[in-house]
């Protein structure tokens, strides 16, 4: 059994039942951390529809947060979800300006972990963090059937 998760007429994922169940517990996870909503509608009868302005705003906040976090176990717990809505947002046709998002974060750093002895935390700079989390994304996306 599989759901699908639909932008109109078309089909950006076609998960399974346990998958697309434990996506979109951590799309509420992320709603209430971002006081924003996704775009992802409710399921109903294995069909869920993508509001692309919506889901536009929220990957943005989502991808600015990420890359404004510098704690490795928040990173460790986002950023299969993060690659995730970054695959779906592609397949909605959304461009992400991964040049902004890869520069300097205008806001300071968010979580930031201090490890005793092991001094401040570096992020990573722009362009490896994106070519990381892109990355992920296309490894993903090859793993995620219409």
């Amino acid at each position: 059994m599989s759901q699908y998760f639909d932008l109109g007429g078309e089909t950006l994922w076609n998960p399974s039942n346990g998958a697309s169940r434990m996506f979109r517990r951590h799309v509420a996870l992320f709603e209430a951390e971002l006081e924003l909503p996704s775009g992802i509608g409710p399921m109903e009868n294995d069909e869920c529809q993508i509001d692309p302005v919506a889901l536009e705003a929220f990957v943005n906040a989502l991808l600015a947060r990420h890359r404004r976090t510098g704690h490795a176990i928040i990173l460790a717990l986002s950023e299969g979800f993060t690659a995730t809505m970054v695959v779906l947002a592609e397949r909605a046709g959304i461009s992400l300006d991964w040049a902004r998002l890869g520069s300097a974060p205008a806001a300071p750093f968010a979580d930031v972990q201090v490890c005793a002895g092991a001094g401040w935390p570096v992020a990573a700079d722009g362009g490896a963090w994106s070519a990381g989390l892109r990355e992920k994304a296309r490894e993903l996306g090859g793993r995620m059937p219409r």
